[in-house]
Formats: C-alpha cells, structure tokens, sequence
C-alpha cells in the first residue's frame, strides 16, 4: 500500500538528534513517506550548536514548490524558521497544505537561540496544531507560562489567532491540549534521562505522521505523547555523544 505523505519543513542538524533528520526518523518509524525543506543549516552535536547558516528565503520556496508540484502532502511540520523572509515564503504556500503543525523553535535544548517569535506568529493563522513548550508559549503569548492553569490559558491565547488546536508541552509532566472544544490535561509519565535532545520535534513531527494517517487532532497528539514516551524509554541508556543524546525513534 502506497505510505501517505508528510513533508517536515525545518533546519538540518548534522548531530542528527533533532530537525529534519529527527522528523524523517519519525515519519519513517510511523510509516510515512517523508519529504523535506530545510530552512537552515545548523553546525551542532549533543553539546550544543555552534553555527547557523540560514538558508536564502527564495531556496526554501524553491523546495517547497517542488515538492508541492510533484507529492501528494497529507500533513506539514514546520520547524526552524530563522528569519520573516522564510516565514513569508511558506506563509504564502500554506494554501496549498493540509494539517500544519507547526512547532515554534525558538531555542536549542541546550540554549542557543534558532529562531525569533517574529517568525512564528505570521504561521499561526494556517496552522491545524501548535506545539510550544511553556518557554515558547511564554515567549508568544508575552506572559510566564508555568502551571498547568497558566498553559491552559496560554493555549486558548495563541488559539484565539487561527489554530485548531494547541498543545503547550510541560517537559515530561502534564501537557495541556486546547481544542475549541475545550481543554484537555494529558498526564505524563516522565522519562529519567538525559537523552532527550529533538524531543519537540519528534512530538511534532508524529503529529504530523498521524494526521496524514487520517487523524483527529486529539487522537494524533494522544498517539504522538505516547511514542515519544517509548522514543523515551528506549534511548535513556544509550551513551551517544557527551551531552544531551537523541532519542530511539524506532524502539518505540
């Protein structure tokens, strides 16, 4: 049976442990065929990134427009975007894409900065899920987001601006999905390790995975929680590099 397809639009990590290399990871553990745009290229390992080279905002069209002319995209996760140049390029191609989950990566794990809230705000309009994590959500809705109270109503905040739904992540303890249905509180189950690096995009981008499955929302990010957990699990002993390692996304 042909695989549906899911197209990751994100930066390049040449450690492997998160961006497009963790979101294709992803797609193929889940079954789905994956096709890509890269944004930026990022010079990091499990220590940290230590370049960033910043893809020209007409190459990143370029890409999108010819995967778009050629694949049947079912679902889009969007990553990295480093600069409103690029946002603007694929806000202007989001007509054409089906389930946008868009994942606004501000800073690595370990800390240095990847992207600008400038850059995610214009995506929010055509987006079908957003995932930050409470220090994402913080930055977009300008306010501290800590407690489950405070991401709930962080969620229904970037709600307001045109996605069907928004999961605020609390690394490891309690998620908040908000649908406008309502809200929903999705207890975690955390994982003891320090490989954890590409966690956000592996959350994201298997979303995205389920959603080109065909999906609803909350059975997408319900599924998605649950992989994570087993990517999790399966990779805290490996001793890949000396820092924060990648996950097992085909342990699960």
């Amino acid at each position: 049976m042909t695989p549906a397809v899911a197209l990751t639009i994100a930066g390049s990590d040449s450690g492997g442990g998160a961006g497009i290399q963790a979101d294709l990871k992803t797609f193929a553990a889940l079954r789905t065929y994956g096709a890509s745009v890269i944004t930026a290229v990022t010079a990091q390992n499990t220590l940290g990134v230590t370049a960033v080279h910043e893809i020209p905002a007409d190459i990143v069209g370029a890409q999108l427009d010819a995967v778009l002319d050629d694949l049947p995209v079912a679902a889009v996760k969007i990553g990295m975007v480093t600069s409103v140049a690029v946002a603007e390029a694929i806000a202007a191609r989001l007509g054409r894409l089906p389930n946008v989950v868009l994942d606004p990566v501000l800073t690595a794990t370990t800390g240095r900065r990847l992207g600008l809230i400038t850059t995610s705000k214009p995506l929010l309009l055509y987006a079908t899920v957003v995932t930050p994590n409470r220090a994402e959500a913080s930055e977009l809705v300008g306010w501290p987001v800590h407690t489950p109270a405070e991401m709930a109503r962080a969620a229904a905040e970037i709600g307001s601006r045109g996605p069907r739904a928004v999961v605020v992540t609390g690394s490891g303890e309690a998620d908040v999905l908000w649908t406008r249905g309502g809200v929903h509180v999705l207890d975690g189950r955390p994982v003891d390790t320090r490989n954890d690096h590409g966690t956000g995009c592996t959350y994201s981008s298997a979303i995205a995975a389920r959603l080109a499955a065909g999906d609803e929302v909350v059975a997408a990010v319900e599924f998605a929680r649950g992989y994570v957990t087993g990517a999790l699990t399966g990779g805290r002993d490996w001793n890949i590099g000396r820092g924060a390692g990648p996950l097992d996304h085909f342990g699960w």
